[in-house]
């Protein structure tokens, strides 16, 4: 079998570069390339790293490594349905490597954690080398649709109790999913007092005017729209945010509304807790001008 090479590795070394982070690198060392495949929507790499673990990388981006995934799949989900008093039903836009589902159903009140992820070929590439993370998809209460996330909305009116957007980055198939009309449509799909969690453009050292008009836009549909963030080496500069938003006018996401107790916690997380919950929404003074 011939050995998979791929335009990112050089020397036995992957390296992500964008224009979306001008200057700066990260770079990995590889073990073994274990899979590439163009699929419909992007090109999908996925290799063993000497040091990360199982590394997932899309269009060039790393999506999550074994290594420090927890602290992104944790905080996205936790932030969003301790913010809610009584999450039932869920829905998961993206994340098609399980890891979310793997943390939302770690909630006892679920009953139904829906995922609906565009491209296929991440689920299945992911069951096959992220089982760690995709062990979300063998919970009984899950359901996956495969499709365009905006249109599944589309056809749900006050139905989600907390919704979920793992998405890439704010380029390629993503894009339409940091804009207005879909925080519009999250709005319409979300029961009363219904929370949501998104990718929050990236990074308060890099993206802040995104950030910026990201919390703009959501302001102008929910009526609480918080920026939160989590720290990850292997994302850009080591941080990645999140919008928090809820249709209650007078629920504070900032503090967690259930929690669990302290051996709960390390037992069920390795990353999130309630004091981090709270933590997550202090930002230093450039980020915090500049939101305001």
């Amino acid at each position: 079998m011939s050995e998979i090479t791929h335009s990112t590795i050089k020397d036995g070394w992957f390296s992500e570069t964008s224009e979306m982070w001008p200057g700066q690198a990260m770079t990995l060392k590889v073990k073994e390339v274990l899979h590439h495949e163009k699929s419909k929507y992007q090109d999908v790499l996925v290799f063993e790293s000497t040091d990360h673990g199982t590394v997932l990388v899309l269009d060039n981006v790393i999506q999550c490594t074994e290594r420090d995934e927890f602290s992104y799949q944790e905080m996205i989900t936790h932030l969003a349905m301790n913010s809610h008093p009584n999450p039932k039903k869920v829905l998961v836009i993206g994340g098609g490597d399980g890891g979310v589902l793997r943390e939302v159903v770690k909630h006892e009140s679920v009953e139904e954690a829906i995922l609906c992820d565009i491209d296929e070929a991440v689920i299945r590439v992911s069951k096959k080398y992220l089982p760690g993370m995709s062990i979300g998809f063998q919970h009984p209460n899950v359901k996956v649709h495969i499709g365009d996330g905006f249109k599944f909305l589309e056809d749900y009116k006050n139905e989600f109790d907390v919704i979920i957007t793992d998405s890439s980055d704010p380029e390629g198939p993503a894009e339409s999913l940091f804009q207005k009309p879909y925080f519009e449509l999250l709005n319409g799909a979300l029961r009363e007092g219904g929370v949501i969690t998104t990718q929050g453009s990236e990074n308060q050292w890099l993206h802040l005017s995104l950030i910026t008009d990201l919390k703009k836009a959501c302001k102008e549909v929910f009526p609480v729209a918080e920026y939160a963030y989590t720290t990850i080496p292997t994302y850009p500069s080591g941080q990645i945010g999140f919008m928090v938003c809820c249709k209650d006018a007078s629920r504070n996401v900032k503090e967690p509304i259930r929690q669990w107790s302290r051996e709960e916690e390390e037992r069920l997380c390795r990353y999130y807790n309630a004091d981090i919950h709270r933590a997550s929404f202090i930002l230093p003074n450039f980020a915090r001008k500049a939101l305001e």
